[in-house]
């Protein structure tokens, strides 16, 4: 009865696991090498199976250069600064600061597609933006010491990559939704955008800066975290929300799938041995109450 919304749910907890397998390889690699690998192992597994079952003739040329340009903005760009932001600030300030792409679309959507801003989405806006900021500035207690709550530079620098990241996201997901209206397979559209950014990330690997480059070699558990990070998240989470959206409410699917910043506090707590501090336990609450006046209104 329940299988839409368990759906959502299931591809929320996974993308919680996703930024724990995440954390230690991306910091190993540097962001753009563990995003250019992850990127190139979940572009091979969607080419199978959009060629297994012959889906890439639902992609036209207009539908090509959309989702190209979704994939460059949302995934190259949007994914890249993800990572820059989890090697500066941490899986858990990550996860809350992304959470910024729900309100973000929903601005975005007002200021181009003409979408009508309701008092209870403005709302929705303010409640999400309140818990980021708590959740940024009271999120840590003196008694976490572990290195997932440190800070690698400035603070500013990785919010602003944070930003970055959920602008973008939410940029490739505005441009990609018209395309996707027109009945375009999904599978072929994730493969056709991921395999953008898998394309432009290994074309920085050329440039002449240290930054673009491996900064260590790999292990058979660094790889091994790697491909699950892709393939769980990019993968099978992905395919648990579209699932979900196929047949359950879409307000209800999108704010149960925005869960991710709660789920993974108690991650975090089993896996560091930390209590994480009540104030990202309450910025995480404000998130998912404004995503669901948000997706609801």
């Amino acid at each position: 009865m329940f299988i839409f919304e368990a759906a959502a749910m299931l591809a929320a907890l996974t993308w919680a696991f996703t930024s724990i397998l995440s954390a230690d390889p991306a910091k190993h690699l540097g962001a753009i090498a563990f995003n250019r690998w992850r990127m190139t192992i979940v572009f091979v597994a969607l080419i199978a199976w959009a060629t297994l079952f012959g889906t890439w003739s639902s992609i036209t040329g207009d539908a090509f250069w959309a989702l190209f340009w979704s994939g460059f903005i949302g995934i190259f760009l949007g994914d890249t600064a993800l990572f820059l932001t989890m090697n500066r600030l941490g899986p858990r300030r990550t996860a809350i600061l992304f959470s910024m792409n729900a309100p973000i679309s929903v601005l975005l959507g007002y200021l181009f597609l003409g979408e009508a801003l309701a008092p209870q989405t403005f709302l929705g806006v303010s409640i999400t933006i309140i818990g980021v900021i708590l959740a940024i500035i009271f999120g840590k207690s003196k008694k976490q010491l572990h290195k997932w709550e440190s800070i690698t530079g400035t603070l500013w620098v990785g919010i602003l990559f944070g930003t970055l990241a959920a602008l973008a996201q939410a940029i490739g997901a505005l441009i990609a939704r018209p395309i996707m209206e027109t009945g375009v397979d999904p599978v072929a559209a994730s493969a056709l955008r991921v395999g953008t950014a898998a394309f432009g990330l290994w074309a920085l690997m050329l440039l002449p800066h240290k930054n673009f480059k491996q900064a260590n070699p790999g292990s058979v558990s660094i790889w091994t975290q790697v491909a699950l990070s892709g393939l769980l998240g990019m993968g099978l989470g992905m395919t648990l929300l579209l699932f979900a959206l196929s047949g359950g409410k879409v307000g209800v699917i999108t704010t149960l799938s925005a869960t991710t910043p709660a789920l993974l506090l108690p991650i975090l707590w089993w896996r560091t041995k930390e209590a994480p501090a009540i104030g990202a336990w309450i910025g995480a609450i404000l998130v998912i109450l404004g995503s669901a006046l948000i997706f609801n209104a």
